[in-house]
Order: structure tokens, then sequence, then C-alpha cells
């Protein structure tokens, strides 16, 4: 088993770039956050700020690294870079409209969703403890996560920079049962959340 799916985790997409707000691919790019995507990381980085967090694992592209950083600087950690957490490669898609996009195909140069979901994954089973961790990446890690752990369920929208739990439930004997939580402060004092109490 990859060791980050023996427990719940969480897990926050970067906040918004230009490119979000124009709607336009961005991919393997590596755009900036824009005015609005460093409040929102901010933001995030307030929200989460009483949550039990032992390491903070992100994408090396600056929109989710800055994303990391601004909320690691709250809890005082390091943030870890894993290569293979980078957004899908989309090829000559990159810089157009998101009408361009089509998930099951491979675009020209770039990455069919096959090597995608199997990088991505190669590289969640490199986070080691501690735990609990957050990790940041995009959208695209974040329905590899969404496919690999619950599989059938429909996917929220993994809004910029606003955490989601991904919560594991296992009865003895049983395999695990997962589900996605949109956290905001409500969520947070959940007592279910027992784990991402504060410190």
């Amino acid at each position: 088993m990859i060791p980050l799916f023996a427990q719940s985790f969480l897990f926050l997409r970067h906040g918004e770039t230009a490119h979000n707000r124009a709607g336009i691919i961005a991919g393997s790019t590596d755009v900036p956050l824009n005015a609005e995507g460093l409040a929102q990381a901010q933001a995030a980085a307030e929200l989460l700020a009483g949550v039990q967090i032992a390491a903070i694992w992100s994408s090396p592209q600056i929109r989710a690294r800055v994303t990391a950083e601004t909320v690691a600087a709250r809890h005082g950690l390091p943030v870890r870079l894993l290569p293979g957490l980078a957004e899908r490669n989309w090829g000559i898609w990159e810089e157009q409209p998101y009408a361009a996009l089509v998930r099951d195909m491979v675009p020209p140069g770039g990455e069919g969703p096959g090597a995608f979901q199997s990088r991505v994954t190669a590289a969640l089973a490199t986070v080691t403890p501690p735990f609990p961790v957050l990790v940041v990446g995009h959208s695209g890690t974040a329905r590899v996560l969404g496919a690999l752990l619950c599989p059938g369920v429909e996917l929220p929208r993994f809004a910029n920079a606003v955490p989601v739990l991904f919560q594991r439930e296992q009865e003895e004997g049983e395999a695990p049962d997962w589900s996605l939580r949109v956290l905001g402060a409500a969520e947070l004092a959940d007592p279910l959340l027992a784990t991402y109490r504060p410190r």
C-alpha cells in the first residue's frame, strides 16, 4: 500500500492564476499566481493555521509552490517538492481555451491520461512520514486522487486554494472507504476531524 493512503490527508489546489481567470489551459506551463491567487493562498493559510499538519508536499510549479509556502509559513514547516506532482503536460493544447481540452485523449506533444496517472501515483508513493500531511497540487492531481480513492464517486469542483479532506475510514476486516470533504471553518470544527484538531 502507498503509505500516504494508510490515513486521511489534506489536499489543496493552488491559488488562482491569470490562466485560470481567462479560461486558458496552463498544464506544464509555469505560470505564477495572480493577485487574487496570492490572497486565496493567504486565506487558506489562515483557515489551516490551527490544523495539525506534520508535513507539506507540493508540486514544484510556482503556482503550487507559492501556495504551499504560504501555508507552510504558518506552521513553521519546509515544503517538500515532488516533481511528479506537476500538472499534466497538455502539449500543443497549452495556452489554448479550456474548450480545446479532451481529457481522455493524448494531446500532441503531451501526456496521455494513463501516463499522467502513473506519474502522479508514483510520486504519491514516495510521500513518507511524518503524517498527517497536506498535498498541494493541481486540478489534475486532484482528479487522479479521486479516481484512485473514490472510483465511481462524482467529484466536487476542486476550486483554487480551497482545502479538501480525503477521509479514510475502515471497519475491521473490510476494505477502506474513502470520502471527500470540502473544508471551511465549520467543517474543521467537526469532531469527526479529530486527526486535524489544533495542536
